[in-house]
């Protein structure tokens, strides 16, 4: 090998180990531009969209919560009207927050409120409701998270709006406060009472 070719060589063995070692940085510059670009783009990255909004209710079929006056919840008792559907617990701080939200919709005669009370204890969910007060016209008991599941809750609380036809219109994952109430799920209610 000649001189010249050596030196080529060596330098073109140099460069490649330099874009070896910026590799890593090039990756991780790309990678963080993803990241502030959807970051900046003004969506709301506690919401997690949910496959199930547009297609059928799954079914429900949960025994009635022992010793209260509620029916079972079953989708009967669903069927035919627009109905929020919330995912609760005794042991769920968040739920006792939201909880008088759910009461001041419970008085609204448009809206079906029902409940799934969530992997509880008949006698805590009993005091929960007892304590705080009763906005659901049925609760099921879904001892294991059968259903919560099936419905592809992702932690509790969580809220289906369901309309009148089963379908699945909006899913709020976390607690409703007074502004989530009142500026996504108010005006869901509101367009669902519209188109039927």
């Amino acid at each position: 090998m000649t001189e010249q070719t050596e030196s080529e060589a060596a330098g073109s063995t140099g460069r490649g180990r330099y874009l070896i070692a910026a590799l890593p940085l090039l990756l991780f510059a790309g990678l963080a531009a993803v990241f502030m670009t959807q970051l900046q783009s003004g969506r709301d990255v506690s919401e997690i969209p949910s496959a199930l909004i547009g297609t059928k209710a799954p079914v429900l079929d949960l025994v009635a919560l022992e010793g209260s006056e509620l029916p079972a919840l079953t989708t009967a008792a669903i069927s035919g009207k627009l109905t929020l559907v919330n995912v609760f617990a005794s042991w769920c701080v968040p739920c006792r927050q939201e909880h008088p939200m759910l009461l001041e919709l419970s008085k609204d005669p448009r809206v079906n409120v029902v409940g799934i009370n969530y992997k509880d204890r008949n006698d805590n969910a009993l005091r929960f409701l007892g304590e705080l007060g009763n906005p659901y016209d049925a609760i099921g008991v879904d001892p294991n998270g059968k259903a919560a599941i099936d419905w592809g809750v992702y932690g509790i609380p969580e809220s289906y709006l369901v309309g009148a036809d089963g379908m699945i219109l909006y899913k709020k994952v976390g607690p409703f406060d007074p502004e989530s109430f009142q500026t996504q799920l108010m005006p869901a209610i509101e367009k669902a009472l519209a188109g039927s």
